[in-house]
């Protein structure tokens, strides 16, 4: 913030030498505003008086009766109180000045606050609250910020809905947040259109808010409005939440069926909730399941039908899922590891040789499964996978394990890297030797550990070494 308050310092400067108002600053950026807000009141500590900067160039002068519109804003942001209150009586007949009567809206002086908030209730009308929104909500999250906040809403609940276009696509998620929930509440919007919004809209909180409001008339017949008309966007979406939120809406219209197309979702909350709609009404996923798994040689399968198996499944079940790791879609096999794991039937010896396989979502999974058994693999195997020639994604799958062998096997593997072209794993191996301590069941004054910790040396202080050294037993 620093930089803003810097920004606001010269933008005050600017209006004091007179600069106009939309030159001096950017007008359309609320945060412009709230640095000018502050900058103007920035004291210069280092120049006799300890005043800011624009009032050693061009003070204020005393007992004025009113100010052109340059100076207005000065005195509008004023440290001393009197000032700001006597701008504010006077900021009525500039209109380009509303952002500052928002910000002193919430001002800590109650004379200040208590006449900027009657003026503001005089002067704003649809399309400058529209503007201001973003500045409003932006002061709202102060103390005294609710007054400003509660007058929008009173007039945004007015305004025609195509006032509205412009916050309803605005940039700021919180102006979307803000005016999707009062769309819900007053109804400005059909369930078609909040199904649609949270189809599209990148954030959560409005794709939560639009998707459960937009299903509350699913299978209402009073409405006359089709279900599918907020079905199908909501179904489609590639959003895992509203895809949910649709999935779970099938319940409520008496669809099971459909929730089928959705137990092999790449998304584990949409499965979860295709299987409850389908246990809703009295059918097991189960079984579906079984049917999909039971083919190794179905090209067509659905990498989730793999691991949505292993959520609902039984330990019996991983007999499905092994014939499943030669699958030829990498995402089948990634999930299917992923399955395995999750009810916890992983094989070391069946697991390993696909640290060599030529996806990295497959090796990623592998090595997530065999992390807890890293102490009983074959470190000299692993060691021969950290040679450059070899994919990045399976050196770095064998750093991984190694590292988590514990003893000396990390420190042998990451002196290995010291030296290695890819920068990041070289970084990784950096960090590990100078994180590695000699554990309990390593021999003391090991010849090996002297050797290994003499190529990392340059990694320590002198302090730090010769510390090491004493803990491994090598400081004689």
């Amino acid at each position: 913030m620093r930089g803003d308050f810097g920004d606001g310092e010269a933008a005050a400067l600017r209006l004091a030498g007179g600069t106009p108002l939309q030159t001096a600053l950017t007008v359309a950026d609320p945060l412009a505003w709230l640095a000018l807000d502050t900058g103007v009141r920035m004291v210069d500590w280092y120049r006799p008086g300890h005043l800011p900067q624009w009032e050693h160039a061009a003070p204020l002068p005393a007992g004025a009766a009113s100010f052109d519109e340059p100076r207005l804003a000065l005195a509008l942001c004023h440290r001393d109180g009197r000032i700001r209150e006597r701008a504010v009586r006077q900021a009525a007949a500039y209109p380009a000045l509303l952002p500052l009567l928002v910000i002193r809206a919430s001002d800590w002086a109650k004379p200040v606050r208590e006449r900027a908030r009657a003026l503001l209730r005089d002067l704003l009308v649809v399309d400058t609250a529209v503007a201001l929104t973003p500045l409003i909500l932006l002061v709202g999250r102060r103390d005294r910020g609710d007054a400003a906040v509660g007058l929008l809403g009173e007039i945004l609940r007015g305004a025609p809905h195509e006032c509205l276009g412009a916050l309803f696509g605005h940039a700021d998620r919180g102006v979307r947040r803000f005016v999707y929930r009062l769309a819900v509440e007053e109804r400005l919007l059909t369930s078609a259109e909040l199904a649609r919004t949270a189809s599209r809209d990148e954030d959560a909180v409005v794709q939560t808010l639009c998707g459960e409001a937009a299903v509350a008339t699913v299978g209402d017949s009073s409405t006359g409005a089709p279900d599918d008309d907020v079905l199908t966007p909501l179904l489609g979406a590639r959003f895992p939440r509203v895809r949910a939120i649709g999935v779970t809406a099938l319940r409520r219209a008496g669809r099971p069926a459909r929730a089928e197309e959705f137990l092999a979702d790449r998304a584990a909350l949409v499965r979860a909730c295709a299987r409850y709609v389908l246990r809703q009404h009295g059918i097991d996923p189960l079984p579906w399941y079984r049917r999909r798994c039971s083919e190794p040689g179905d090209a067509a399968l659905p990498p989730g039908a793999a691991i949505g198996l292993a959520e609902c499944g039984r330990r019996t079940d991983a007999a499905l899922l092994w014939p499943l790791l030669t699958h030829p879609t990498p995402g089948v096999r990634a999930r299917v590891v992923a399955g395995l794991r999750t009810l916890d039937v992983t094989d070391t010896r069946r697991l390993l040789p696909l640290l060599d396989d030529a996806a990295p979502g497959v090796v990623r999974e592998v090595t997530a499964a065999l992390l807890p058994s890293a102490r009983s693999l074959d470190s000299d195997w692993l060691t021969a996978r950290l040679a450059s020639d070899q994919p990045r994604h399976v050196r770095v799958a064998a750093f991984r394990l190694l590292h988590a062998a514990g003893g000396l096997v990390p420190l042998r593997a990451s002196v290995t890297l010291l030296e290695d072209p890819d920068h990041r794993l070289r970084s990784w191996a950096e960090q590990s030797v100078q994180g590695w301590h000699p554990s309990a069941d390593l021999t003391r004054g090991a010849a090996e550990v002297g050797e290994l910790l003499q190529r990392g040396h340059h990694l320590f202080s002198d302090y730090a070494y010769r510390r090491l050294l004493r803990e491994a037993g090598l400081d004689r």
